[in-house]
């Protein structure tokens, strides 16, 4: 339980942290210098789809924390029988981590006013991100065809929902790709295409960040490393 609540408070931080970025901490009592004008009121320094992603992000940080939680407590029943990841479950890591830092590049150009370089860099991430979901499909035949279907026990039960649960997020993840390459083939206003590629490229680091704790949580090491550390913790005490 102790890791549920650690998982829970970095994906509260994070999305604090993110939201922080926005502006939405600003005080715009304390600013002395802005000008009220007759143009209009002020445009709020935290447009809504970038305050829509952050709830997003923290609705499906708790949805995982909550497989996980349901994880960690069920493995610890008389029943439970784990099983080696494939070896395609680690490197299929890198197609992922290649569309974060993809997305990453994008959000460089369309800063520095490239957008022919931004629309490459999303085009790449979604390819990159793609072929993650390939990936995932061959883990699953490969451990199908080695005895451990969904079927199998709960292990393998619960690697399959929560592999799945990333994979559909990763899926929309790819579909809502199309709405930056489609603003810049249209040659929208170039604010709202970098604000775009910025959400894309946020929600690929949060997909990034759920797939890494997925992974250490499915190979045992997170409850290796949080026994080692309460053993550390009983010698200190």
């Amino acid at each position: 339980m102790i890791a549920i609540l650690a998982f829970l408070a970095v994906i509260a931080l994070l999305v604090l942290w993110w939201i922080s970025r926005q502006g939405l901490t600003a005080k715009p009592w304390l600013q002395t210098d802005s000008v009220v004008t007759l143009a209009g009121p002020e445009e709020p320094r935290l447009p809504p789809a970038q305050l829509g992603l952050g709830l997003f992000m923290a609705v499906v940080g708790a949805l995982f924390a909550l497989l996980i939680s349901a994880y960690v407590l069920r493995a610890q029943l008389g029943d439970w029988r784990g099983f080696p990841l494939p070896g395609i479950i680690w490197a299929n890591s890198l197609p992922l981590l290649a569309a974060s830092l993809a997305l990453e590049w994008a959000r460089a150009r369309g800063s520095a006013g490239d957008m022919g370089g931004a629309r490459a860099g999303v085009i790449a991430g979604a390819g990159a991100a793609m072929i993650f979901v390939a990936g995932q499909l061959w883990a699953w035949s490969i451990l199908t065809s080695n005895g451990y279907a969904i079927t199998s026990g709960p292990a393998g039960s619960f690697f399959y929902l929560m592999t799945a649960a990333h994979g559909l997020h990763v899926i929309g993840g790819i579909v809502a790709l199309a709405r930056p390459i489609e603003r810049i083939g249209r040659a929208d206003d170039a604010r709202a295409v970098r604000a775009s590629i910025d959400l894309a490229a946020t929600y690929w680091l949060f997909m990034l960040l759920i797939w890494v704790v997925l992974l250490l949580v499915l190979s045992g090491w997170a409850a290796a490393f949080l026994a080692l550390c309460g053993r550390i913790l009983d010698v200190s005490f």
